[in-house]
């Protein structure tokens, strides 16, 4: 009964509707934006920049005396492309490095926005309240035409995304040979970077200046566990990210009192977690598994060719031999003893060696091509 409870909240609550496909257009922007900030290994850029919009909201407020989502989300563009340029001002110009660079302008900046939200609330005007919301966002506020303005730019950010695809990726993956070709690296960096600042400017309302970093690179680092291919990574990583957008919203509308921002965070957060457990080839469950089966496989193979030695010194390759002499000057008692059968049995399920009656061991034919095979191998 609940079930069927949930789903009619979903097919039929129109303000959950609305704050869902919001957030997914987020979703869909940030997987795809934030892809290149990951590769480009300036993930914390989008931190610095969500940070320091809030200063330009503020002063928006202060300037227009509205609180109109796109005149505030200007102010925080405007805010957000300065301290962005600054950050590449001072990496270009000083000494100063990009982490260290990030980290001043992030702080001043941030730092100013308190100030003057502080300000702003002691002003006599009603008008004023809710301007803090955007540190943490309120997703549940969204409007249709909020939904359309992020629907806009969004996909006015894909496009140019798409237009310039091979220009930002050249750039993205290797500057110094894109520069080699005639691109203009510094033009195409600074496009790529104005438009990651536009993709977070988009979404401060939906989980705030706080957040938005998060969702910047959460979907990209959980699609790269998945694959090798950029195009394919930029895919996942906006599939990931609508789905967080859409889950965290039902999530944060069927249970009380809870913030839909931070709950989408949480869903992406499981994703990459997830992610970096179970995908192929990189989840380290996976590299667990595989990494025992290859020492397993060493050991086998080690053991398998102290066999073959000992046959061939021996001169008689149907002699068999005691544990000890297979694995001489190691001590093999209690569990190390144990193994050290299991691998041999092992082998033995494998055709690669036998048990005689006398509980020795001995190298088959099979066994001894394997290891000559394994020889010619190596030499070549």
């Amino acid at each position: 009964m609940r079930a069927l409870n949930t789903i009619d909240i979903i097919l039929n609550d129109y303000t959950l509707q609305i704050v869902s496909l919001g957030s997914a257009l987020l979703g869909v922007i940030s997987g795809v934006l934030g892809s290149f900030a990951v590769v480009r290994k300036e993930s914390l850029l989008g931190d610095a920049v969500s940070h320091s919009a809030l200063p330009g909201i503020a002063l928006a407020f202060l300037i227009t005396q509205t609180k109109k989502t796109e005149v505030l989300l200007f102010g925080a563009l405007v805010s957000g492309l300065i301290s962005t340029f600054l950050i590449l001002f001072i990496v270009r110009y000083t000494r100063i490095k990009f982490d260290s660079a990030l980290a001043l302008v992030l702080s001043v900046f941030f730092g100013g926005g308190i100030v003057l939200l502080t300000y702003i609330q002691k002003i006599p005007n009603a008008n004023q309240a809710g301007l803090d919301k955007f540190i943490f966002g309120q997703a549940s506020t969204l409007l249709k035409r909020d939904v359309w303005i992020i629907g806009v730019l969004g996909a006015v950010l894909i496009a140019l995304v798409i237009l310039f695809w091979k220009e930002f990726k050249l750039v993205s993956f290797d500057a110094d040979f894109a520069e080699s070709l005639g691109f203009s690296t510094r033009k195409i960096t600074i496009l790529l970077s104005a438009m990651i600042v536009a993709g977070i400017i988009i979404g401060l309302q939906t989980v705030g200046v706080i957040l938005m970093s998060a969702m910047l690179v959460a979907p990209a680092v959980a699609a790269r566990q998945w694959t090798d291919r950029f195009h394919v990574m930029v895919i996942l990583s906006s599939i990931f990210g609508a789905i967080s957008g859409v889950i965290g919203t039902i999530i944060s509308s069927l249970v009380s009192k809870l913030p839909t921002g931070p709950m989408i965070v949480i869903v992406v957060s499981i994703i990459v977690i997830l992610s970096l457990a179970f995908a192929p080839n990189r989840g380290l469950v996976w590299n667990y598994f595989r990494d025992k089966r290859r020492h397993k496989e060493i050991n086998e193979d080690k053991i398998l060719t102290n066999l073959y030695h000992l046959a061939m010194n021996h001169g008689d390759s149907n002699h068999s031999h005691e544990i000890a002499a297979i694995k001489p000057n190691v001590s093999l008692k209690g569990r190390a003893k144990t193994h050290f059968t299991k691998v041999l049995e092992s082998l033995s399920s494998r055709g690669l060696v036998e048990k005689d009656y006398f509980n020795k061991w001995l190298i088959t034919k099979k066994g001894i091509d394997y290891v000559e095979n394994y020889f010619r191998k190596e030499e070549k």
